[in-house]
């Protein structure tokens, strides 16, 4: 990979990881209600668990639709189910300092099995293979993968502590369960180019 064409990605890698989708709504909800150090994990399955999907899709996943078109339709249901769940557990969510016994961060595991119905997730990763790694070599599938680990940390990273700034604002518990409902709606909304696609 040439430096222009590995600038160009990282460039477009930052820019896709960086914008507002389910991942960082989550985190901004979760930084808000939780902290930085409870969400590490969450942070930690999306820095892994999308790189891992790119490397993926970039190795074939994507012939499944091809071999299998009812498979794009399972999966587009799948990922609006999976949102409006998870719209859900960010609306109803109780502080850690309100109430340690109820909520939860998404573990490392939950946050990296989401990427695979993620849309958003699954637009950047045809996007960045077919444009980055187009001959699905290794060693191109390879760089796809690793600039997506160092962007995701610090988009990750920014996201949660935005979240956390916020929840200091949040303290009285009528302004935090606004700031839940609104993430939630906010991560609903996500779902508009799913469903209109469809």
């Amino acid at each position: 990979m040439t430096p222009d064409l590995l600038l160009a990605l990282a460039t477009f890698a930052l820019v896709s990881v960086i914008t507002p989708g389910p991942n960082n709504l989550m985190l901004m909800a979760s930084g808000a209600n939780f902290g930085v150090w409870r969400t590490l994990p969450h942070m930690a399955g999306i820095a892994i668990g999308f790189p891992t999907m790119c490397a993926l899709v970039g190795l074939g996943v994507m012939r499944l639709f091809d071999l299998w078109p009812p498979a794009e339709t399972i999966l587009r249901v799948a990922s609006a189910l999976f949102l409006v769940y998870l719209a859900w557990r960010i609306a109803t969510a109780k502080p850690a300092r309100a109430d340690a016994a109820k909520g939860r961060p998404l573990r490392f595991i939950e946050a990296a099995a989401f990427q695979w119905v993620n849309p958003k997730a699954w637009s950047m990763a045809l996007s960045a293979v077919s444009l980055y790694a187009p001959g699905r070599d290794l060693a191109a599938i390879a760089w796809v993968a690793g600039v997506y680990v160092a962007v995701s940390v610090i988009s990750t990273g920014a996201w949660t502590v935005a979240g956390t700034w916020i929840g200091r604002l949040l303290q009285e518990p009528l302004r935090l369960r606004v700031f839940n409902v609104t993430m939630a709606v906010l991560l609903l909304a996500t779902l508009v180019p799913v469903l209109i696609g469809a």
